[in-house]
């Protein structure tokens, strides 16, 4: 079986997420005009939206809003990681963090490892990943982690015996 960062999107099923899988979703860099953007739209802290105040602020100037953060980290998920074909969304996730700041001019870098994968008792053509999802500055920072669970399709209705 192919590695799963080898696998199409299109192509990736259940049964390709194998526990201890380590894909690199790639990276994406934090422009200012969008942080501020953003902040003022869903979060409005001074921090994240008024650069006058920031630099006044607990973190010297602007930093992305942790949901900011999380939603380029989702761009990278959705385009590298979570199948195109057999996604059947998610039940949630845990454990989000947000360690350090992130500021205009970063370029985050998004890695996640697949934790568990199981087959559902219950239903059989699916099964459930854990995932662990990192995002580091070009420092190799730790900004953002979280675990997630995500529903997939699985090619076939019959478990291996």
């Amino acid at each position: 079986m192919a590695e799963l960062q080898e696998t199409p999107l299109d192509q990736r099923y259940f049964e390709d997420y194998l526990e201890g899988a380590v894909v690199e979703c790639g990276t994406v860099a934090v422009d200012e005009h969008e942080v501020i953007e953003f902040g003022r739209r869903f979060d409005p802290q001074p921090f994240h939206c008024d650069p006058a105040a920031a630099a006044r602020g607990p973190f010297g100037g602007v930093i992305a809003s942790g949901w900011h953060t999380a939603g380029l980290m989702m761009r990278l998920f959705v385009a590298r990681y979570i199948s195109s074909v057999a996604s059947l969304g998610s039940p949630g996730a845990e454990e989000l963090k947000w360690p350090l700041p992130v500021r205009p001019g970063d370029v985050l870098r998004v890695r996640v490892s697949v934790l568990e994968s199981r087959r559902s008792r219950s239903r059989p053509d699916r099964g459930l990943v854990r995932s662990l999802i990192e995002v580091f500055n070009q420092r190799q920072e730790l900004v953002m982690s979280m675990r997630v669970l995500n529903f997939l399709r699985c090619r076939t209705d019959n478990p291996p015996q």
